[in-house]
């Protein structure tokens, strides 16, 4: 697999749940990304991500499973190169500050594609890299 693939939180969290539909395609991508080392994400990950169920209950299953399926990214810092990046993609797109960064982080490593379920914030036709919902995972 030689694609580069970015992924968004919420993608994450389907992928820890057992219930989602899109659970098993998810998986599997964050499987083979992860072990080639061509699955990337902002560091912002960690606090969208893990926040609530570490509020919860740190001890619980789902928190493991979300850890455990971060632990397979290379999660990349928000410098200031970045954080300038989210400024121009944030104000051309309409995205919120998160949105932005997530989409920066992955514009700036030169992922391929972005993996995101939020069609609401994330237009299809962003020209930076091909924006990838997990319908069209096979």
């Amino acid at each position: 697999m030689s694609t580069i693939t970015a992924f968004d939180a919420d993608v994450i969290i389907y992928a820890a749940d057992g219930a989602h539909p899109f659970q098993r395609q998810i998986l599997t991508l964050l499987a083979e990304a992860g072990a080639a080392g061509r699955g990337i994400g902002s560091v912002l990950l960690l606090p969208e991500v893990l926040s609530k169920p570490l509020r919860s209950d740190p001890d619980s299953v789902e928190t493991g499973r979300l850890t455990e399926l971060l632990g397979t990214l290379r999660l990349l810092p928000m410098d200031a190169d970045v954080a300038r990046l989210a400024v121009a993609l944030g104000a051309r797109y309409s995205l919120r500050a998160a949105d932005a960064v997530h989409l920066a982080t992955a514009v700036a490593a030169g992922a391929d594609r972005f993996l995101t379920n939020n069609r609401k914030d994330f237009p299809v036709e962003v020209a930076e890299i091909d924006v990838i919902f997990p319908e069209q995972l096979s």
